[in-house]
Parts: C-alpha cells; sequence; structure tokens
C-alpha cells in the first residue's frame, strides 16, 4: 500500500467470497467489510461524533446534493473542509447525488452534460456535471469520492437502462479527466480517492458491459449502484454477486444503499466490502430496533410492562441501561430522547454485526453466521 490510500485482503473465507481487507486513507486506517453510519447533511442524526467514536464507527458517509444545498460547499470549504467543519477527524465518503436528484421525481432533467434539478429547499435551479460533481468534492474534502452516475428505477425499460448505463461510463471517463487534471496526473498525492460506479440494472449483460468499461477506465476502488430500489431481495443479491466477480480483486468494492442485518452478511457472502443504508437511524425514529431476534418496533402497546431490554444479548449502552417499557413511554410522549437512544442502539448493532463477521471470517467461523442468517434470524453469533 504506497501513497496516502491502498487496499489489501488480510484473510478470506474458504466457502464464500468474503473477506476481510485494510483500508488506508489520509484519514486513518479501517478494518473492511465495514458499515458507513449516513450523515446525510455532515450529522449522523440523533447522535453526537463522540458517541459514534464510543460505538465503533470509523467510516462516515454524507451527502453531496444536500451539503451543496446547504450550506454549500465553498463555506465549507473556506471553514476547512468537511471533516473540520463537522468536528469528524476520521475517514468519510462523499456520494456524488445523483441517486438524490433521481428521487426528486419531476424536477430533474438529464441531458448529456449532466444533470438540470430544482432544489427541494427553495426550487431553485441548479445543475450537476461530472465534473462538477468531483469539483464539489473535491471540495468538501472526503477521502473517497464518487463519479456522478445515472440511477434508474426497477422496472424501467430496457431502453432506458441500457441509456443510462451508457451515459454513466460517458460521465465516469469524464470524471476521472477532470480528477486527474486537478491532480496534477500525480494520483499519490491526491487528496480524495475517486471510486467508479457500476450500473445496469438487473440485466446481467448490461451490468458486465458497464463494469469492464469502468475497470478499463481504472479507479481507486468501485461502487455497485442502481440496486435496491424495488428489485426483489434475491435478485439483489444475484446481481450483486455478479458485478462484485467482475471487479478487481485487490481493490475495495462498495455496494451502496443496502440494508438490512441480513443484507449486511448476505452481501458480505458475495465479496462487498463497503456498505451504507439510512435504514438503522430512520427506521429507529419510528419506534423499530434491529435487535439479534429480529425488529422490536418498541412503539408497539405490547411492551407497555415490559422490563427487558431492546436486546438482551446487546451490550450497548442502551441495552445496558434502559428498557421496552421507558422506551415506549418516550415515544408515546414524543420525547425526543426516544429517536436517539433508540438510534444509538440500533448503529451499534449495525457495527457490532461488522464486527462480528470479520471475526468470523479471521476465524474461519463465517459460514456458520451465514447458515444462520439464511435460516431466518440474525441470532448472537459467538466465534
Amino acid at each position: 500500500m504506497g501513497g496516502p490510500f491502498g487496499f489489501e485482503i488480510l484473510s478470506r473465507d474458504p466457502s464464500t467470497r468474503a473477506r476481510v481487507g485494510r483500508l488506508q486513507t489520509p484519514h486513518g486506517t479501517v478494518e473492511t467489510p465495514i458499515f458507513m453510519p449516513v450523515g446525510t447533511a455532515g450529522t449522523v442524526k440523533g447522535v453526537t461524533q463522540e458517541e459514534l467514536e464510543e460505538i465503533g464507527a470509523h467510516l462516515l458517509l454524507a451527502n453531496t446534493y444536500h451539503l451543496y444545498l446547504r450550506p454549500g460547499y465553498e463555506r465549507i470549504r473556506d471553514l476547512g473542509g468537511l471533516h473540520r467543519f463537522m468536528s469528524w477527524p476520521h475517514p468519510m465518503l462523499t456520494d456524488s447525488g445523483g441517486f438524490q436528484v433521481m428521487s426528486l421525481k419531476g424536477l430533474t432533467r438529464v441531458t448529456e452534460d449532466g444533470i438540470w434539478f430544482r432544489s427541494h429547499l427553495d426550487g431553485s435551479s441548479h445543475f450537476f456535471s461530472p465534473e462538477r460533481a468531483v469539483e464539489i468534492q473535491l471540495a468538501l474534502g472526503a477521502d473517497i469520492i464518487m463519479v456522478l452516475d445515472e440511477c434508474v428505477e426497477y422496472r424501467s425499460s430496457v431502453e432506458t437502462v441500457k441509456r443510462a448505463t451508457k451515459l454513466t461510463g460517458r460521465w465516469a471517463r469524464r470524471a476521472k479527466e477532470f480528477y486527474l487534471a486537478q491532480a496534477g496526473q500525480d494520483l499519490e498525492g491526491a487528496p480524495s480517492a475517486l471510486f467508479g460506479i457500476v450500473q445496469g440494472g438487473t440485466d446481467a449483460a448490461l451490468r458486465r458491459e458497464s463494469a469492464e468499461e469502468i475497470v478499463e477506465l481504472g479507479f481507486e476502488g468501485y461502487a455497485i449502484g442502481g440496486l435496491s430500489v424495488g428489485e426483489p431481495k434475491e435478485k439483489t443479491y444475484e446481481v450483486a454477486e455478479l458485478t462484485a466477480g467482475l471487479l478487481p480483486e485487490d481493490q475495495p468494492r462498495y455496494l451502496m444503499g443496502l440494508g438490512t442485518p441480513e443484507d449486511l452478511v448476505e452481501c458480505v457472502a458475495r465479496g462487498i466490502d463497503l456498505l451504507d443504508c439510512v435504514m438503522p437511524t430512520r427506521n429507529a425514529r419510528n419506534g423499530c430496533a434491529f435487535t439479534s431476534q429480529g425488529k422490536v418496533v418498541v412503539k408497539s402497546a405490547r411492551y407497555a410492562g415490559d422490563e427487558t431490554p431492546l436486546d438482551p444479548a446487546c451490550p450497548c449502552p442502551v441495552c445496558r441501561r434502559y428498557s421496552r417499557a421507558y422506551l415506549r413511554h418516550l415515544f408515546v410522549s414524543g420525547e425526543m430522547l426516544a429517536a436517539i437512544l433508540t438510534t444509538r442502539h440500533n448503529l451499534y448493532f449495525y457495527l457490532d454485526t461488522m464486527r462480528k463477521i470479520r471475526q468470523a471470517i479471521r476465524s474461519g467461523e463465517f459460514a456458520k453466521l451465514y447458515l444462520r442468517v439464511r435460516g431466518g434470524a440474525l441470532t448472537e453469533f459467538q466465534p
């Protein structure tokens, strides 16, 4: 591993494609596979940076689209970059904003040059080109940045998926050229590593074509985009496994926007190194906790007199101290502490699941954990 960025495989599971790796960045080194809590606007909702450190978060994701609109990437740049702005001295990844723009139904227009869109805040008009997306992310100063891609919904026509896939490839080339120009052709000293994104929907031929094109361009790592957009879960896993198998063995693979605790195990088994999802924080705010015995909708009346913790097998600070009855009371009373505590538990559970996955791979016990998940429940695993 040379320069500020590097990736090496430390251990492999003999029965699946799961692997443990070490990802080196300018703001620290992390072990993979890893789950990234989502800090959309420079904050993981309901959790302080100190708490994130305490529960073992090592790599965060922030959203280019939202930070571009508010407070503005120039302001963040002038204040020393995103790490300094949000007091997070550890590794960070920013997405390109393409998925968020796609979700603004009726407010976007895609052209060969880029994406025109209207702000969801005030309706003002804006434009992201492949070059602009890289420029904004370089100004934010994340350790890992993403090319601009076009993500389309599941069940889009074959023509739509093919057009978006080919456009994503052309945009990736432009993004790479702009990135190289900004880095002075010296990637050893580049402050941010650029990842390419493979698209193609659920079409195996398009996925192969996109992977070949993106890999040929050459990036520091590769992301699998365009999944978790409505397709059946087994199709997600099938496409993820196919695409991961088309990507370089010695570089990190990032599956964007997935998923449940079970998804973490399933995707790691298919060779994925990086994952992110808003589910642990979003579900927490709605009163849904993830536990070793499945989901617990703590707002339910059935927990009004339940003195047990959210998850008796969980050693997180929330489960060590608070009961389901108390958490339900907080939700029913509209207390903000309800979402804060449930969020902290959910994030701990996700991060602890990844710790157990890494340990299981290293100890040769991952197959046992995987079989438990395939059996229908993510129970506590002790290798």
